[in-house]
């Protein structure tokens, strides 16, 4: 970092992001966007409410085993959204989930809790792991922070292919403001979007396999072809309802049995080490402060706690490196073989070829019709 240290008087975001900036009284640009931009636009969904957008969804799905579909991964947002969609929107929801090898068993369990409680059918896709396993050690291979791309590209691009596939043009998303108001900085590893550019670049330099062979759609793609000729479209339906983390985490355990985790992404067991291991100790990035800055500005932390938290990793020593012989093992590699990687040179995204110009003003531009109110560069 080029600036003097400096950390919101407000929430917990600081100059670990290099672009952040602060007004003459300390407060962040993502306080100064949640007050200006967030607040109002999610007071006017609120306003809205859950019942013209399911009458919208009711009448699509007329005639149809299901109305819309929903992402299912066992953690906390999709996990409500789902008791959401069914309870108080009264919708049919297809659960969709994919299997990309990193389950924890209490997501498993969460979710199979919810499909008994609520009765509903669950399709779940299982990925080539030897392609994805691929996949992952092409990206660590990049050094690269971004290492949840070869996840998330998946998650999202099986769920699109099967929506469009199955003529579904409904797909409720757990994304929230209550929760992410604050966006993670792209340098944090929040690149924007599945870049087919990209991801065929790294993987052609540092893959192992001809073929990537997993189910991709470039987000151009999904713009132009899925949401624009085809009419899918993507609701929120957290933002238009009272969504408080402790108490849907209560309410689902209460209904369902469902069991909360020890911190945001946990249910995946690769993200959880990427985020609690590899992210803040190669690159010095932690999305804890994003994730807490995100309850403190929503009412739901106090900045002490925020702080007393990240003054110590979320998990213990021993499970981190109990963690770190587990990924290693899961691809293939020795331990010394993910050290060797893990003291490699860091890079960014920037230095292979990618489309993220184009990603930025189709993000810009959603910006400017109201489709994404968080901050983004």
């Amino acid at each position: 970092m080029t600036q003097d240290y400096q950390i919101c008087r407000s929430c917990v975001m600081d100059t670990t992001d290099p672009n952040i900036t602060f007004d003459e009284t300390g407060l962040c640009k993502y306080c100064r966007n949640y007050e200006a931009v967030i607040s109002p636009d999610w007071a006017a969904l609120q306003k809205e409410g859950l019942s013209a957008l399911s009458e919208r969804i009711k009448a699509a799905g007329k005639g149809k085993d299901f109305d819309c579909i929903i992402g299912l991964s066992g953690g906390l947002d999709s996990s409500y959204l789902t008791h959401v969609a069914v309870k108080e929107m009264g919708l049919r929801p297809l659960l969709f989930h994919v299997d990309a090898g990193w389950n924890s068993n209490q997501a498993v369990s969460n979710i199979e809790r919810l499909i008994d409680g609520l009765n509903l059918e669950l399709y779940t896709e299982v990925v080539n792991w030897e392609a994805m396993k691929d996949f992952h050690r092409a990206f660590f291979k990049s050094q690269i922070p971004d290492q949840d791309i070869p996840q998330d590209a998946v998650f999202f691009s099986a769920l699109y292919k099967f929506a469009r596939k199955n003529g579904i043009k409904h797909v409720l998303t757990g994304s929230n403001h209550s929760l992410e108001c604050v966006r993670e900085p792209e340098e944090w590893g929040g690149y924007l979007g599945i870049d087919m550019k990209l991801i065929n670049g790294l993987h052609k330099r540092f893959g192992e396999r001809k073929a990537l062979d997993l189910p991709l759609v470039d987000i151009l793609q999904y713009r132009l072809i899925y949401r624009a000729f085809l009419g899918m479209r993507v609701h929120a339906p957290l933002n238009m309802t009272q969504y408080v983390k402790d108490d849907a985490e209560k309410l689902l355990n209460e209904n369902y049995g469902w069991e909360p985790f020890q911190h945001k992404h946990h249910e995946s067991r690769f993200t959880r080490f990427y985020e609690d291991y590899w992210l803040p100790r190669k690159f010095g990035y932690h999305k804890r402060r994003a994730h807490f800055s995100s309850m403190i500005q929503t009412g739901q932390m106090d900045r002490d706690a925020a702080i007393e938290r990240l003054s110590a990793p979320e998990l213990s020593e021993e499970v981190l490196q109990r963690e770190f012989e587990y990924v290693a093992d899961k691809l293939d590699w020795s331990v010394e073989e993910l050290q060797s990687v893990f003291e490699g040179e860091n890079k960014t995204y920037e230095a292979y070829p990618n489309r993220r110009n184009f990603i930025d003003l189709g993000r810009r531009i959603y910006r400017m019709i109201g489709l994404d109110s968080r901050t983004v560069r």
